[in-house]
């Protein structure tokens, strides 16, 4: 019988580096026998990457806020069912870049849908599924949308106002300090190898 995986969640702001660092991890974790997951939101299933071709794009109708939701809370039900909880229960590691904590963050304190509806639509969506480990990759949205703009590959959250990313900044560490158990904060803003060493640290405490 297998042991139950570990879920680890990877999140920020635009511009953090948590693609760079899912790498890190993944090897990490490889190199110590496991097998790895590697995966992102939205998207993870064929089904939610083409939800995610849906709420990322730039329809002239614009996408309102419930709709943004909805969309996102689509695509992680299918994830979740397709790709995640399969690979845990046959006991894989399984990196995802964002995931539920990322609605609070954007479609919460971002655009201001109101708590009740979040905690449904997780409730419905995730089925029991949480993280073990959420990496909170902090980042002022000064420096995070500039690297972003810099990669060369935006979308319409990095056109998002430097008011809106401070609320979905607040959003993440205020989530993070209210439950030290599941989440760790990074300071992101260092050069790529003080961060690495950081992380370094904290899975051998968390995950070894």
């Amino acid at each position: 019988m297998n042991v139950r995986g570990r879920f680890v969640t990877l999140e920020g702001g635009e511009g953090a580096g948590k693609s760079t660092h899912l790498q890190y991890i993944a090897a990490w974790l490889e190199q110590r026998g496991r097998i790895v997951v590697q995966t992102r939101e939205p998207g993870g299933s064929p089904l939610a990457e083409a939800v995610r071709g849906i709420v990322l794009g730039d329809w002239a109708e614009g996408v309102n806020a419930q709709t943004e939701l909805l969309l996102m809370f689509a695509a992680r039900a299918a994830h979740v069912a397709y790709r995640i909880e399969p690979a845990l229960i046959r006991g894989e590691d399984v990196i995802c870049d964002r995931f539920v904590d990322a609605s609070w963050a954007y479609q919460g304190a971002g655009r201001g849908i109101e708590a009740e509806h979040l905690v449904a639509l997780e409730k419905l969506a995730l089925q029991g599924v949480r993280p073990d480990l959420t990496i909170v990759f902090d980042l002022s949205p000064e420096i995070g949308l500039a690297r972003a703009k810099n990669r060369g590959d935006a979308n319409r959250f990095e056109e998002e106002s430097m008011a809106f990313m401070s609320r979905v900044r607040a959003a993440y560490l205020e989530r993070a300090k209210a439950d030290p158990g599941r989440y760790a904060v990074i300071d992101a803003s260092r050069p790529l190898v003080d961060v690495q060493i950081e992380l370094a640290r904290l899975l051998e405490l968390r995950l070894a």
